[in-house]
Formats: structure tokens, C-alpha cells, sequence
């Protein structure tokens, strides 16, 4: 059983970068603020990151659930994501996207996803009421911060001021930037979590196994218990690299890691965090280069 705790979907890319527009150009490839990156898999021929392709790449690989998250550079996809959780309401659990001085919306979400490195305001209790809202809704916070210990403070004041309040710290802390371990011992907090979307991209330089990046999930580990550290793929922008499959293989045939540790790491504690229950494991499809 596996819960993917950071994935992305879009009917249409209209976010921003730096100011400048990010869009689509078709066969995967957008306009990235001026310069042209191929920011999904070549087959997403019209630019459409739908809740239906994901859940394709979940039944194949075995992936029971996941969790949508949003991002400035893509566009707020509130009302696809609403349609998303409709046709799949078991399976996903959806954030809203807060933007500094823009209306936000936690109605029919399970969270609310703060880009806190990309706001004007980098002191995150001048944005308390986002999480006295959330908090008073029961939904959680999922937070990417600025690198290193930035933010760490001011997101340490409000998880004490909340601690009821679940809150998620994305990116794995940013592991390979300089001071990243102060964002995992964020989680040494009861209700803290950090999950690893993108710690592929961390690596990517270093590619399939991604030894650097079992050895980061041991060192967290060491920092705030393995309890308290979830997967995530980064859907669909690492998958311009990998495969779905491969974005959690690495973790499945390390030997660094015990049995239960991977268990705890790919579900236990996103599903206990998340409030998923009642899931299945997809059926196992022999593929075409299998006996």
C-alpha cells in the first residue's frame, strides 16, 4: 500500500514566475517566464495534467492515494481540483491555493498549500490568519519554505501557537540547499510532518537508485523519527526524468532502510496524517516486458 503525498494536476497552466507568465506550448513543454522548459512528459500533448492521467499512473505503479497540491507556477486550480476530488473522492485528498493579498477558499478542500518561499512577505506569522482559518476549519497547512532556515522561525512560531493544526513541510526541506535540517526538525513537533515530493529533483543529477537521497530520508530520520516523514512524487514534473514507478522504486529495493521503515515511509504515515482510510491496492497488470 502506497500514498503519494505530492502531486500537481491542471485543466490549463496559467501560473506565474518571477512576474512573467508560465503556460503551455503543447506536447508537454511550457513557456517557463520566458524560456521554454518541458515541464510535464512529452505525451501530455495538450498541456492537460488531468486527475484521469494521474490516476492511470497510480493504477499501474500500485499507488492507492494521493495527495493534490498546488503551485504559483502553475495557476490556481481550485475548481479543477474541486472536479478532481468529485471523481475520485476516495482516492484524493485536494489543496487550496493561498496567494499573498488574494482571496483564498478552504470550502470542499482537505488543506491549503502556501508557496511560502515565493511570498513578498517571508515572515510567515503575517500570515496567521490562513492558519487560524485552517485550523478552526480542521484542515491542514502544506507549506514549501525559502531554503535553508529562512522561514523556520516564523513557521515555528505558528505551529506552537496551533497544535492541533497539521502541517505539512514540502519538499523534503529542500535537501541538497544548505541548512535544510532546520526544516525537518520542524517535525519534531507533534503535529509536523515533512514529505519528500521532489527529492528525486534534488538528486536528479545523480539519478536512479538515488543512494544520496536514501541516506537524506536516514539522516531526517535521525533528526525528528521516521513517524514523522512521508512520500511524494512531484507528479508529472519528475516524470520527465523517471517513470511514476521509479519515483518510490529507489525506496522499495534500498537496502538501507528496513521493512518497516519503508512501510511507515510510503504509507502508514501519510494515511494516518491524511485521515485516508479504507483504501485498496490496485491490481497488479503484468506489463509487456514481463513473463
Amino acid at each position: 500500500m502506497i500514498i503519494d503525498s505530492h502531486v500537481h494536476l491542471w485543466k490549463t497552466q496559467h501560473g506565474r514566475v518571477d512576474g512573467k507568465p508560465v503556460v503551455s506550448l503543447g506536447n508537454g513543454k511550457s513557456d517557463f517566464g520566458g524560456q521554454v522548459r518541458q515541464m510535464m512528459p512529452p505525451y501530455m500533448v495538450r498541456g492537460e495534467n488531468t486527475a484521469d492521467m494521474l490516476v492511470a499512473n497510480m493504477d499501474y505503479a500500485g499507488v492507492s492515494a494521493a495527495v493534490v497540491t498546488q503551485e504559483e507556477i502553475d495557476g490556481n486550480q481550485d475548481a479543477y481540483l474541486l472536479a478532481a476530488k468529485a471523481r475520485y473522492p476516495d482516492r484524493l485528498k485536494i489543496c487550496s491555493l493561498y496567494e499573498e493579498g488574494r482571496p483564498f477558499t478552504l470550502d470542499g478542500f482537505d488543506g491549503v498549500k502556501l508557496c511560502a518561499g515565493r511570498f513578498p512577505t517571508q515572515d510567515l506569522t503575517k500570515h496567521a490568519a490562513v492558519f487560524e482559518e485552517a485550523n478552526s476549519a480542521g484542515k491542514f497547512v502544506f507549506a514549501e519554505l525559502a531554503d535553508g532556515d529562512r522561514q523556520t522561525a516564523s513557521l515555528r512560531e505558528l505551529i506552537q501557537q496551533y497544535p492541533d493544526l497539521r502541517i505539512a513541510v514540502g519538499h523534503f526541506g529542500m535537501v541538497t540547499r544548505p541548512g535544510w535540517e532546520a526544516q525537518i526538525r520542524l517535525a519534531r513537533y507533534p503535529n509536523v510532518r515533512v514529505e519528500s515530493g521532489g527529492i528525486t529533483w534534488l538528486f536528479h543529477r545523480e539519478f536512479y537508485p538515488y543512494p544520496s537521497a536514501v541516506r537524506a530520508i536516514k539522516t531526517a530520520a535521525d533528526l525528528c523519527g521516521m513517524d514523522k516523514l512521508m512520500w511524494g512524487s512531484d507528479y508529472p514534473r519528475t516524470m520527465v526524468a523517471i517513470t511514476y514507478k521509479m519515483s518510490f522504486d529507489f525506496v522499495q529495493k534500498s537496502a538501507e532502510l528496513t521493512a518497516d521503515e519503508k512501510a511507515a515511509f510510503l504509507f502508514d504515515n501519510a494515511a494516518a496524517f491524511y485521515g485516508f482510510s479504507g483504501l485498496c491496492e490496485p491490481t497488479a497488470i503484468r506489463n509487456m516486458l514481463e513473463d
